[in-house]
Parts: C-alpha cells; sequence; structure tokens
C-alpha cells in the first residue's frame, strides 16, 4: 500500500478505535474531557504526519513500523506489550471512571492533565524531528549516527520523557484518578524498555558510551 494511505488508514484507525474507548465505556457522548482529548491528539498529530509524509517520508515510513510484533527482542516486546496495554486500560478505565463516578478531578486538574497530554505528545513529535534516526522499534539502522541536540542534549531518551507525561496527563485530562494506575504500569514498561536499549546503543551505537557520560539522565531530569 502507498506509504501515504497506509499513514492516513493508521490514523483513522487509531481515531475509530480512539472514541470506542471513550464512549463505549463511558456510556454517553456527552463527555468533554474525551472530545477534549482527542482534539488535543488530532490537533498535534495532523500537522505532524503532513510534514512528515511531504518532507521526510523515510522517517514516516520506520515510524508506521510499531507494535510487539515489530521489535527484534524478547524483552522489548514484552515492553512494548505493557506499554500498549497500559495507555488502552487507562483510557477505558478513566471512561468508566466519568460512567460510574468514583473518583471526582476538578475542572482545572483536567485541564493541566490535557496540558501534558500535549506537552508530552508534542515532546515526542520533536524528537523525531530533530532526530530522523528516531525509530518506532529498537534497532541500530545503517550508517546511524549519534544524535546529541535538542532535546537529546537534555536527557537521553526524551521520546520516553514524553510518553511519560502522557501516561499521567491522559487519564487526569479524562477526569480519573483511577486511570493513573495502569498508567504506573506504563512507566515500568518505559524503565524496562530503556534499560534494555541502553544496553544495546552501548555495545553497537558509536560514540554513545562518551554522550552518557556527558548527558547524565535517562528520561526525567536530576532523577533517573
Amino acid at each position: 500500500m502507498n506509504l501515504n494511505l497506509r499513514a492516513v488508514a493508521a490514523s483513522v484507525v487509531g481515531l475509530v478505535a480512539t472514541v470506542a474507548l471513550l464512549f463505549w465505556p463511558a456510556g454517553t457522548f456527552a463527555y468533554w474531557q474525551g472530545w477534549a482529548l482527542i482534539a488535543v491528539m488530532v490537533a498535534l498529530s495532523t500537522p505532524y504526519t503532513v510534514h512528515l509524509a511531504t518532507r521526510h517520508p523515510q522517517v514516516l515510513e520506520r515510524r508506521l513500523r510499531v507494535g510487539p510484533a515489530a521489535e527484534t527482542r524478547t524483552i522489548q516486546r514484552l515492553a512494548v506489550f505493557g506499554l500498549q496495554a497500559s495507555v488502552l486500560a487507562a483510557m477505558v478505565l478513566s471512561a468508566f471512571d466519568h460512567r460510574f463516578g468514583w473518583s471526582h478531578v476538578p475542572v482545572w486538574l483536567c485541564v493541566v492533565g490535557l496540558g501534558l497530554t500535549a506537552v508530552g505528545l508534542g515532546a515526542s513529535m520533536l524528537v523525531v524531528l530533530q532526530n530522523s534516526w528516531a525509530a518506532g522499534t529498537i534497532e541500530i539502522q545503517t550508517g546511524q549516527e549519534l544524535v546529541a541536540r535538542g532535546l537529546y542534549g537534555i536527557v537521553r531518551h526524551p521520546m520516553y520523557s514524553g510518553a511519560t507525561l502522557m501516561l499521567v496527563g491522559i487519564p487526569l485530562g479524562l477526569g480519573s484518578f483511577w486511570g493513573l494506575l495502569p498508567g504506573l504500569l506504563g512507566v515500568v514498561a518505559l524503565i524496562v524498555r530503556t534499560v534494555d536499549e541502553e544496553k544495546m546503543l552501548v555495545q553497537d551505537l558509536p560514540g554513545y558510551p562518551d554522550y552518557r557520560a556527558r548527558v547524565r539522565y535517562r528520561m526525567v531530569p536530576y532523577l533517573w
């Protein structure tokens, strides 16, 4: 299938799946937090995808190859499965929380959560623009060069930093404290993914040991 058609198909499937995951368990379409989350994702992902499709198709090709089955290392398959499952569970649980009123998140905190989601998603997209080697899978590509500029000058895995913000922001943005629980499992999956990825990068990517010595933190500045 043509790359652009694949990108459109992936976007449409993702949108339909998100609508189903949010509004079916919520039992209503009168769920403003759900619509706000979708608006944030569409507003950011649409120009980003169009930019990659028109300016960097090879990067888009790599970004479309994602998921446990695309990984070559068993531990990475498990980590990606755990991460994806945690995101889906956080969305579904948050929607059920809205339906049954298990927790009450104030509007201002919902807005903060949506902001965290936007920042996290935007940071993850910026990473790809700053590092054209960033793929959806853990692998060293032929001719790959070390990138140490931009967000990579702050932490070694800025895309996972963005994902962590989203794991916190999505449940809060959807008005749920309970949705944070599967989000914590997602953070664990990211930690496992990061530790294993670093082993490969130290061994196979020239210059990475020196880069690791210069940039001390993996995902969270001054913490880890």
